[in-house]
């Protein structure tokens, strides 16, 4: 956009989706059942491959404070910065041939 977003920090998402939400997206993408599986923060800063700490401190910062994490990240915002931001079911739909699965 313009000069008012200068010096500004925005926050970009084109949704706010749970865990479930994107197991059951993935289901549908895929026409198969998945299930949704929490891990604790603490098992996952500790499954040992590069950036699992980070992964696990980043999941754990969304879940403690959540209500800051999305009201910084307005989806309506994003969409008015790029209108042709996708849902995660669309990006899914145009991209689930490159995710493999088994």
């Amino acid at each position: 956009r313009g000069p008012e977003l200068i010096g500004r920090t925005i926050g970009i998402a084109g949704e706010h989706l749970t865990g479930q939400q994107m197991a059951d997206a993935l289901g549908t993408a895929f026409a198969q059942p998945v299930a949704y599986q929490a891990v604790p923060f603490d098992v996952y800063r500790g499954l040992g491959f590069p950036g699992a700490d980070d992964l696990g401190n980043m999941f754990q910062y969304k879940h403690d404070f959540e209500t800051e994490f999305c009201d910084a990240r307005d989806p309506a915002f994003s969409r008015q910065l790029n209108p042709q931001l996708q849902t995660f079911a669309a990006w899914l739909a145009a991209n689930k041939d490159r995710i493999p699965i088994q």
